[in-house]
This record gives C-alpha cells, structure tokens and sequence, in this order.
C-alpha cells in the first residue's frame, strides 16, 4: 500500500469504536413485516460471475476453491493492495480462465467493480467493519452478496442487511465455514435423527491464541488490535455458534430471546506486548478494554440454553467446544467424544469413529471434501461448494440473511451487556415472526 491509501484504511479502522457508540438502538417493532415463512430461492444461474473483494488470508484461499468449482466465472478482484490483486488474477489464469479485471484504487474501489462489472456474486474477505459497506453495495448494484464472518458489527448493520436483501430480493449470507466442519455435521445429523433425543443445551466458543497475529505488522494485524482497544464483549460469536443455532432450528422453529454476558479482567496483549516488543515500540504502550475471556449465556423461545464463550488473548490450545447436550446423550468436540443412553458403555465417554461410520453426513462422504486441502481441510470447500451449487440450481441457500443477522449482532449485544454489568439484551426477531413457519434446515443428500 502507498502511504496515502494506508493511512485511509488504518484511520477508518481505528474509528470503528466511535461508529458502533453511536450506533442507535433499533427496535423489531419499528420494522416493516416480512413476507410469508418461505425460504428465498433466486432463479438458476447457469454460470456464477463472481467479483472478490479482499484476498488476503483467507480471500486467497476461498478464491483457489472458487476456481476449483465447475461454473464458477471470476470476473473481478478487488483489494487495497496491488500485488494482491495481481496474485488472484495468475490464480485465476493458472485455472484457465480469463485474467479477472482488476480493483485496487482504494478503500472504497468495489463500488465502481459492483456498478461497472456484469456479476451474479459478489464476495468478500475484507476486515469486520467493511462486510456490510460492501455487501450492500452489491445488492444495490443488483448482485447477490456473501461475506466471511461475522457478517456486521452492530444491531443497526444487521437490520440494514435484512431489509436491503427482502427489499432488492438478492441474497445476502454469511459464510460461516464452520457449519460444514465433519463434527458439526455430525452433530446435526445426530440431532435430526434423534440419536441425542430432544435438544437442551449447546455450549461453544472461538477459544484461539491469537496474540502473535493481533501485533503482526502485516495482514489481521494491521487492523483486528484496534477492536480489543476500543471494544469489549464477544467480537467473534459465529464460528461456534452457528452449529448449534442449527442443531436448535434459530429461525427456522425457534429463536434467540435473550442474553447475558460478562468479561474478564484485560491481561494477555499487555502482558505480550511487554514480553515481546521494545519500549520505544507503540505496541507496547498500547491500552486495550477486551476483556480476555467473555462468557455469554444465551435462552432459545423453546427453553434450551447456550454457553458462548470468547478468547483470543491468552495461552491455550484451540477450541470451539462444541457440545450438544440432549434427553438421550451428549456429543463435544476438543476432544472428539460422545456418550449416547443405550449405545455407549455406561457412564463413559466414546471415541466418535463408530458414529461417523453409522452417522456421517453425507456431504461429508465426498472424497472430494475428505481430500481438500485448502484452507481449515474440507470445510472450506464444501461451504463454497454448496453456495455455488445453490445458486445454480436455484435453491435457497443452507445460511440466509436472516442467520446472519441472528449470529452476528451478539457483537453489539454483548457489548452492551457487559457495560450494563450483565444486564440481559432482547435479541431481535429480524424474521419478524416468519421463523415460526420457515421449516428446519435438512440433512442434505447432494
């Protein structure tokens, strides 16, 4: 980046802790009805023209599965830095396909690839606080829109990516990988089979060191810290719990009713910036208001309950726990295990081998998922795989809008919980009352 165009990207994310105290409160009730409880289906496409906003990380290995993928077009490629950019385009010729035309005058340069480019789709991998700036853009430019995680930052931004996706009818979702991961789909299989009897109780997280890439002087770095500076509550809610928003049917049957959150004491980036960096270095002086470990109670409108819990700034193994307590057993991920009343011997834990022989879902019996290599193993690709496929057929996608307005706006919400010392939040029913009509998603056979 020149230095202009860096300083432009790091001022406005350093001014993301104003823009969401500023965010104001919106109430369901002031929102217009939706239609009837059906699920949004766009019509077929028999090729998906895609533009890419953001290749860094992660746009970089969602656009290497994207070409992997029969009728996929990559049009164009969008991101901040040239060399990037550029990088996605020998990827997209190394595929034999045309050179995708090129975006990177700036910040804001996917408003011109959405208004001048002919496309089906427009995804991005861009940091948190750009996902609905660019996803509305493409709705307002007539393309459907997906987003890597989480899809908004606040209350507000979740109702304007509803209303924008009912009103212009394109759609607008949230890609949440690990919804596709083997475990999860095994769980949702267990569950729809009623192998753990009646669901009660979900407990997940994002529990992941991430300190080193929080102070990298390139990539997440470059913008991730200044959330834990200006923010504190679960800033990154979806990755644990959209398996289990599916395992208990969230807009789809039920809902989310309420939350209350809680933080830590803040210690593990000041604690690792002394450790680590020199005192003339900025990072080491630096003041942050995330509290390490958040925890989040949240209640469904059918009684169950989830353990939602957030760590990225202390030692430990990586988890998202991923547990789903039933009438009839129990199954958690880290590690793998399961206990079912009936099956298991009693009062002990089961390896999950046996169960994914008998309950293996069957996206997951594609050696071509089992074998992918890019990014998190099979997940990655299926979850771009199954996108793909839903829009050229014509289908309604296995995450909509309204999932991920319910999944991302924790973010704000235990926010504001944990300044109000616990206080309980009313989530919003940004389906409006159509979730008591829409059916369960399925176990798909494709």
């Amino acid at each position: 980046m020149n230095d202009p165009t860096r300083r432009e990207f790091l001022q406005t994310t350093a001014a993301i802790g104003l823009g969401m105290a500023l965010t104001p409160d919106i109430s369901p009730a002031q929102k217009p009805a939706p239609g009837p409880g059906t699920l949004f289906a766009a019509p077929p496409l028999e090729r998906v023209r895609i533009g890419f906003v953001g290749v860094g990380g992660m746009g970089s290995v969602h656009v290497a599965n994207l070409l992997k993928i029969e009728g996929v077009e990559l049009k164009a490629i969008c991101d901040i830095v040239d060399w990037k950019v550029a990088r996605a385009q020998d990827m997209a010729v190394a595929a034999d396909q045309p050179k995708p035309t090129g975006y990177s005058r700036g910040p804001r340069d996917f408003e011109r690839m959405c208004a001048e480019q002919d496309l089906d789709l427009v995804y991005t991998a861009t940091p948190w606080e750009w996902h609905v700036p660019v996803l509305l853009a493409a709705m307002k430019n007539g393309k459907h829109a997906a987003t890597e995680v989480p899809a908004a930052m606040s209350v507000d931004d979740c109702w304007q990516l509803v209303e924008t996706a009912e009103r212009l009818k394109k759609h607008c979702l949230m890609m949440e990988n690990c919804c596709y991961d083997r475990r999860e789909m095994l769980a949702l299989n267990l569950v729809r089979k009623g192998v753990l009897g009646e669901v009660l109780h979900g407990e997940c997280g994002y529990l992941h060191d991430l300190r080193s890439i929080k102070f990298a002087k390139e990539g997440e770095g470059l913008w991730r810290r200044a959330w834990s500076q200006a923010h504190d509550g679960n800033l990154y809610p979806t990755h644990g719990l959209g398996p289990i928003a599916q395992c208990m049917d969230i807009n789809r049957g039920n809902r989310f009713d309420f939350l209350v959150s809680i933080s830590s004491n803040h210690r593990g980036l000041e604690q690792y910036a002394a450790e680590h960096f020199a005192d003339a270095d900025p990072r080491r002086h630096e003041a942050y208001k995330l509290g390490d470990v958040n925890t989040t109670l949240i209640r469904t409108v059918k009684g169950q309950t989830i353990f939602l819990s957030h760590n990225t700034n202390n030692a430990r193994p990586y988890s998202r726990i991923n547990l789903v307590q039933g009438t009839k057993g129990i199954i958690q991920g880290w590690p793998d295990r399961i206990y079912v009343e009936g099956r298991s011997p009693e009062d002990e834990w089961e390896p999950l081998d046996r169960y994914f022989t008998e309950f293996e879902h069957p996206l997951w019996k594609s050696e071509r998922v089992q074998h992918a290599t890019g990014g998190h193993g099979g997940m990655d690709f299926l979850e771009d795989w199954r996108l793909i496929e839903c829009l050229r057929r014509g289908q309604p996608t296995d995450q909509n809008v309204y999932d991920a307005a319910a999944w991302s706006v924790i973010v704000e919400l235990t926010e504001r919980s944990v300044a109000g010392r616990g206080k309980p939040q009313d989530i919003p029913d940004f389906t409006r009352g159509s979730w008591e009509r829409t059916p369960s998603l399925g176990i798909i056979e494709s």
